[in-house]
């Protein structure tokens, strides 16, 4: 099993927090996993890339390969649409709907959403929506893990006490929450 995952977001939105939760789930399950990074401009508001890769044997590279990715997981529609060419045929496109506006000519939204939908496999969630509803405004990337998890190779339980061990230091209410909002995302994937 090889399972190849593109993150991709802006700065401040979590995505290398995302893909540490998924890689150390990952590992949890004694699977190997290769990560590697790129990070924009600017600490806040720059473009963040993630490469993941997750299998059951030795990994080569830490770099997915163009057209190879099975998933890419993105923190905000625009940074979904800039890496497609890393998906494979049949692979899986998650984002949030929620655009982060940083540079004055961004695409108008609807257009953007309208784009990701006609992707075969795309699945588009108001994560910052069920993020508030879930208690923590900040757990937005807490509800795309869960929206992920309905594809990943990993068991959802897996993911679940790696987030709980992640946010215990902040206490019993952002474990709360960021249970709460995985189990909002994962129950967008299957709506």
């Amino acid at each position: 099993m090889k399972y190849d995952v593109i993150l991709a977001g802006v700065g401040g939105q979590g995505v290398l927090s995302v893909a540490s939760i998924i890689a150390q789930a990952a590992l949890s399950e004694g699977l190997e996993v290769r990560q590697s990074e790129v990070h924009g401009m600017a600490q806040r508001g720059g473009a963040v890339l993630s490469h993941l890769r997750i299998a059951n044997a030795k990994i080569a590279g830490d770099l997915v390969p163009r057209g190879a990715a099975d998933l890419i997981i993105s923190m905000e529609p625009l940074e979904s649409l800039r890496y497609l060419s890393w998906l494979k045929e049949g692979g899986v496109l998650v984002t949030s709907a929620d655009p982060f506006t940083n540079i004055t000519n961004y695409p108008d939204a609807e257009e953007l959403i309208s784009s990701i939908k006609r992707l075969p496999r795309s699945y588009i969630v108001e994560a910052g929506k069920l993020a508030k509803e879930a208690g923590l405004a900040k757990s937005a990337n807490t509800v795309m893990v869960g929206l992920s998890s309905c594809f990943l190779p990993i068991k959802p339980q897996s993911l679940e006490k790696t987030i709980a061990d992640a946010f215990s230091k902040k206490g019993a209410e952002s474990v709360s929450a960021n249970a709460k909002a995985f189990k909002l995302g994962q129950a967008a994937a299957k709506a």
